[in-house]
């Protein structure tokens, strides 16, 4: 059974380890530098929101961050980026992960979801995000380098939260 709630500081390490994995693999991320503990903290205390996925034992399994894609006029839009922990994708707790923050987008007053750049490959993601209502933007060639300096298309996607 998994849990989503609020990050706390005591998930720091935890978070911090899942977001690095995801940074180090190249696939997903467009960070390149991997966080320390200490940057890890302000990063995700400096969201408007940030939440982990924990089991019963209470060990973090992923993580979203949300915040404003924009400011002013387009301020009603968020953002948000997900990690789950290596060697557990696949077992439905970054479904979990997006459907709450829809609900705390919305519960903050956001009015819309948008992901600037959803890699191609990840077709996962693209499943999911497709079966849960995003609405596909098109497509941007080679939006994304890859760790070998190779460039792979991004997919933009929205959803409406009210």
């Amino acid at each position: 059974m998994i849990t989503i709630r609020a990050y706390e500081s005591f998930d720091c390490a935890d978070a911090t380890a899942i977001w690095n994995a995801v940074v180090r693999e190249g696939l997903a991320f467009p960070q390149e530098e991997e966080l320390t503990v200490e940057s890890a903290r302000q990063f995700f205390a400096s969201q408007s929101y940030t939440a982990v996925a924990v089991t019963e034992k209470a060990e973090v399994v992923g993580l979203y961050i949300l915040h404003p894609n924009n400011v002013g006029r387009c301020g009603h839009i968020c953002n948000t980026s997900y990690a789950v922990k290596e060697g557990l994708r696949g077992q439905h707790i970054g479904e979990a992960l997006v459907k709450d923050s829809l609900q705390a987008a919305a519960r903050l007053g956001f009015r819309i979801l948008q992901f600037n750049a959803v890699v191609a490959s990840n077709t996962p993601a693209l499943h999911l995000y497709r079966r849960l209502g995003f609405t596909q933007l098109g497509r941007i060639p080679k939006g994304f380098r890859l760790k070998d300096g190779s460039y792979e298309d991004i997919i933009p996607h929205y959803i409406e939260l009210v």
